[in-house]
């Protein structure tokens, strides 16, 4: 049995090495969480052991039966009027000694105005992509395993795509709950419908792994991710706003990348301040995304992130701030509920 899954992980690990990053393919939208804990978390946080709904977003192996009815929705506000959310919802099945999520995830682009190609104005246009996800999670001792089935629909003016997709993720725990580690290969796919006849897309596939710690006796957990490793030190590029002009040739001289830099452009390095059931801080650290925002002629917050949660009543909310460039960082808000919370007590006899 163990020979079978090694091999099953193995194919699949090559099927993903043919993948591409970010840019190159569709449904970009896959790789933009909407939640606001991981992206207070640089944007990766596939082995955070939590009973938080949301997590599981990003590595269905962190679904778990504490997850049963729990109602979560999140709200990114990202850039000008592009906007993207998730609803999900989660159920377990004692019978079957697993626990499944169902959910919508989308992002809406906004309205854009229609030209003619004399630039007089038609009228308005709309653009948005959406993701239909179910996921299963199970239990093996100190293992957790899972897969989301992502049913996706994108729809730009008139042209229109269907895809199919799915994550595989799994996790092994430490007896003191105090470690995990996680690996996640995600959007795993093929696209169905292309938004023209004959040009087929591939879909952003991510190859990752995880690792938190946390101390016995201090408040704090630390996390490190690697992603994209189907493309191992592949993902830094030269930037043509730092481009500098050779007086020899007259071309632009291109960054030459030592293999210490490429290795850490896959890593994004977290931490959470937990301050008992009520409250929580986080920040992080996104070595790549802060290579590619990055301005020769002004300072930001570039690749760090923070927020934090806080418990009320029977919700818990979240608020995430992801930096970009200068005015251009985004905000995201989260809220989960558990149904059973809203059951009155049976009065005593």
């Amino acid at each position: 049995m163990k020979r079978k899954i090694l091999l099953f992980l193995f194919g699949i690990t090559v099927l993903v090495a043919k993948g591409q990053l970010g840019g190159n393919g569709t449904y970009q939208f896959l790789t933009v969480s909407p939640n606001a804990r991981i992206n207070g978390l640089g944007g990766y946080a596939i082995a955070t052991p939590d009973a938080d709904l949301h997590l599981s977003g990003q590595n269905p192996a962190l679904l778990r039966k504490e997850n049963d009815k729990q109602l979560g929705f999140s709200y990114l506000n990202y850039f000008t009027d592009i906007g993207a959310g998730e609803l999900r919802f989660a159920k377990h099945f004692d019978s079957l000694s697993t626990t499944f999520s169902a959910g919508l995830q989308y992002m809406s682009y906004g309205n854009f105005v229609r030209t003619s190609p004399d630039g007089q104005e038609l009228g308005t246009f709309s653009a948005g992509e959406y993701n239909y996800h179910v996921s299963a999670a199970r239990q093996y001792g100190q293992f957790r395993y899972g897969a989301t089935l992502k049913f996706i629909y994108s729809n730009l003016d008139a042209y229109s795509s269907l895809g199919l997709a799915a994550d595989l993720g799994g996790t092994w725990q430490s007896e003191d709950e105090l470690t995990m580690v996680a690996a996640v290969i995600s959007n795993v796919g093929v696209q169905v419908k292309s938004y023209t006849q004959g040009n087929k897309e591939q879909i952003p596939n991510n190859l990752q792994i995880g690792l938190t710690k946390k101390f016995a006796h201090a408040p704090f957990r630390f996390g490190i991710v690697a992603h994209n490793l189907q493309q191992p030190g592949k993902l830094l590029y030269n930037i043509s706003d730092r481009n500098i002009i050779s007086l020899e040739t007259g071309e632009p001289i291109q960054d030459q990348f030592t293999v210490l830099q490429r290795a850490m452009a896959h890593m994004v390095f977290n931490t959470e301040l937990i301050l008992g059931k009520t409250l929580n801080f986080r920040f992080g650290y996104n070595i790549l995304r802060k290579r590619e925002m990055e301005l020769s002629q002004a300072r930001s917050m570039g690749g760090f992130t923070w927020g934090f949660g806080l418990r009320i009543s029977k919700f818990q909310f979240s608020y995430g701030f992801g930096g970009f460039i200068p005015g251009r960082n985004s905000n995201s808000f989260s809220v989960i509920t558990n149904l059973h919370d809203f059951k009155k007590s049976k009065p005593r006899q």
